[in-house]
């Protein structure tokens, strides 16, 4: 392994962090805020009319070619690390050229993936974990699990709660909660602002899960990453980082308890309308599979715009971001499984030094020991409590050991001879 070149490490990583400035994919896919009641004005019989900007890639592609010619193909992994952000911003930058295009989804999917993209174990894929939560779910149709919570607090109510969280947990580093009247979701965060969309409702359960998805993962990679002076792309979202940062914020959720079966519900069906769009339905289409699960023509026009903001109206071409949610929660979870059983916990921690990819790690492990990279301020609440999470991690990575087949045919063989029982939400 060669020996770590501080100046030259930082020099190359301020000149990523000025590359990928540009590069703003989720801006850049955004659709005019008519669209909808235009749509639904129209019984939604008709395709949204969406046009996009010329992006010229060029002067991004540029800038990261004269910055791979400096990088060594021999097998270093902070070469490595850095000449990966380069091609995952040029991949960026040539998204961006491609909306409204067929090519479009060779770019999302260099990026994202697609729903039947093999996981790591190159056997399974997203689109089957989605199919199985949809059978797990379907499932429970006979079990009476109590209504969801109504989503009667408004915006002004959760950004004032949010406000009083941050600043118990981040102090003078908390950003700043503001209610917007337009935005794309119905919460965006980074490390100096969150926003909410004013005419959004949220559930209590929204809350939590906004305070450990937003928050706790989101604001404060941002806020380490902004801490890096050494290394100044951990600072950025480009998106080579989004698979882990989106998975990293579900495994919050689900770690702390906050996620729900409407929010899994909702991920699957995501992952679904996108592998359509792959086979060619349209926004039509797709619009109405949303209907028919039960959003609101209102809902359903947004889950579908998610679909196919840069995409092909027609079909073929969809924006793959949204597999993202469940495809990353199995890799970090996997991963930070593995760490804990291959006895390798001190590598925990790193995962919020910043904006990065679980891939990155090891660069990131040796850039830490050179005191170029800076172990990370902040941690979400329950990632400072190692006894309870090594200990349910060493837990996850044995579970994972085990034949499920053969412990699941033994069960099936006990219910059986177990009849149905019509169970209320008290049990």
């Amino acid at each position: 392994m060669n020996e770590v070149d501080g100046e030259r490490v930082t020099r190359l990583a301020a000149a990523l962090k000025a590359a990928e400035g540009p590069v703003r994919i989720l801006r850049g896919v955004e659709w005019p805020e008519d669209a909808r009641d235009a749509f639904l004005r129209q019984g939604g019989q008709r395709l949204p009319e969406i046009s996009y900007p010329l992006f010229d890639p060029s002067p991004t592609l540029v800038r990261l070619d004269a910055i791979r010619a400096e990088l060594r193909p021999d097998g270093d992994p902070v070469d490595a690390w850095l000449m990966r952000i380069a091609d995952r911003v040029a991949s960026g930058a040539r998204l961006l050229a491609s909306r409204g295009t067929p090519e479009f989804l060779t770019h999302s999917r260099a990026l994202f993936g697609a729903p039947r993209d093999p996981l790591p174990d190159e056997e399974s894929n997203c689109l089957e974990l989605a199919q199985l939560f949809h059978r797990t779910i379907g499932s429970l149709a006979r079990l009476d699990l109590g209504a969801p919570a109504p989503a009667c607090h408004l915006a002004t109510s959760v950004a004032e709660q949010m406000r009083v969280a941050l600043h118990e947990r981040l102090g003078a580093d908390a950003p700043e909660v503001e209610v917007v009247e337009h935005l794309s979701a119905n919460a965006l965060a980074g490390p100096r602002r969150i926003r909410l969309k004013r005419t959004a409702c949220f559930t209590d359960r929204d809350m939590i899960q906004l305070l450990h998805h937003e928050a706790w993962v989101h604001v404060i990679t941002g806020l380490n990453g902004r801490s890096q002076d050494r290394l100044p792309i951990l600072a950025a979202s480009h998106p080579g980082t989004t698979r882990t940062q989106e998975g990293l914020a579900v495994f919050a959720e689900m770690i702390s308890g906050s996620i729900d079966l409407d929010r899994v519900r909702r991920l699957a069906d995501r992952v679904v309308a996108v592998q359509m769009a792959v086979d060619g339905a349209d926004f039509i289409a797709v619009h109405r599979y949303f209907v028919e699960r039960g959003a609101t023509p209102e809902h359903a026009f947004e889950s579908a715009r998610r679909v196919f903001r840069g995409g092909v109206l027609e079909g073929g071409a969809p924006f793959t971001k949204d597999i993202v949610y469940l495809d990353g929660l199995l890799r970090v979870q996997t991963f930070l499984s593995h760490v804990v059983a291959s006895g390798r916990s001190d590598c925990l921690r790193l995962l919020f030094a910043g904006k990065l990819d679980l891939e990155d790690v090891p660069a990131l492990a040796i850039l830490t020991r050179a005191g170029l990279c800076r172990l990370p301020r902040h941690l979400p609440p329950w990632a400072e409590d190692l006894r309870f999470l090594i200990g349910y991690l060493a837990w996850s990575s044995f579970l994972g050991s085990v034949d499920m087949e053969r412990v699941g045919a033994h069960y099936d063989g006990l219910l059986a001879a177990a009849p149905r029982l019509d169970v209320g939400p008290d049990g």
